[in-house]
């Protein structure tokens, strides 16, 4: 895992480019501590989420990360204070954090790969981009927070058609049914300069959209319209007191 700080944003890339950045539970924990980093950077303004070499990612390498059956059970446990497990938090930290998350994809991105960029807040990707929700292959079902990603860009009759069937589709066809928010020749180029942009904006306000979406999306409209008050409230204080200053 790559993490690097260059002056408002955070770069992070998957680094097993011989692999196609197959994922290794080194490299779930990786992501993680990545997010923690992260988050205590008070100057990070958006955070570019890539993979090195041909892939994003290939997704889980199962060969490698089932040759240690214990380490397997310990990393699936949850931790009760975050409600995720290994696995999952690899995804949702990057939910959590305040700033926006932009992944450029290109190349591979299966099975937890693609639960990884579904957990970004954008995804740029190439025109050659293949995505797929691999784990069926295996015979398994998503278990990165994709159900949660998933629930929130696509049908539920996509999302069981893509999950059952493990089909491979192209970049398009993910942009068409919105697994994708955009594709373009140069996904890294459309990533900063989309960091830029937002850059732009007051960092309480991206902030708060981000709160706000990421806690009321799925609610009830009373519940969504409470969380709207408490996230309105202490920018119009703000914004009222450095008007004041004037």
């Amino acid at each position: 895992m790559a993490l690097r700080f260059d002056g408002d944003r955070a770069y992070v890339a998957l680094d097993r480019p011989g692999k196609h950045n197959g994922l290794t539970l080194e490299m779930l924990s990786g992501l993680i501590d990545a997010a923690h980093d992260i988050a205590a950077n008070k100057d990070v303004r958006a955070v570019i989420l890539t993979g090195n070499g041909p892939s994003f990612s290939s997704g889980l390498d199962v060969a490698k990360a089932t040759s240690d059956l214990l380490a397997i059970v310990r990393a699936f446990v949850p931790l009760p204070w975050r409600g995720t497990n290994t696995f999952q938090e690899a995804c949702w930290a990057w939910r959590r954090l305040r700033v926006p998350v932009i992944a450029a994809v290109h190349g591979r991105c299966f099975g937890g790969g693609l639960q990884i960029a579904l957990a970004a807040d954008v995804r740029f990707a190439a025109p050659d981009a293949e995505f797929s929700i691999m784990e069926a292959k295996h015979g398994l079902v998503p278990d990165m927070t994709g159900a949660a990603s998933l629930s929130q860009l696509i049908g539920i009759d996509k999302a069981l058609l893509l999950t059952m069937t493990a089909d491979v589709v192209d970049a398009d066809y993910a942009a068409r049914i919105g697994l994708v928010t955009e594709v373009t020749a140069d996904p890294l180029a459309a990533a900063e300069q989309l960091a830029d942009r937002i850059a732009a904006r007051s960092p309480h306000a991206v902030a708060g959209a981000k709160r706000l979406f990421d806690r009321s999306w799925a609610a009830s409209a009373r519940r969504t319209f409470a969380v709207e008050r408490a996230t309105q409230l202490p920018l119009i204080l703000r914004l009222a007191r450095g008007a004041s200053k004037q």
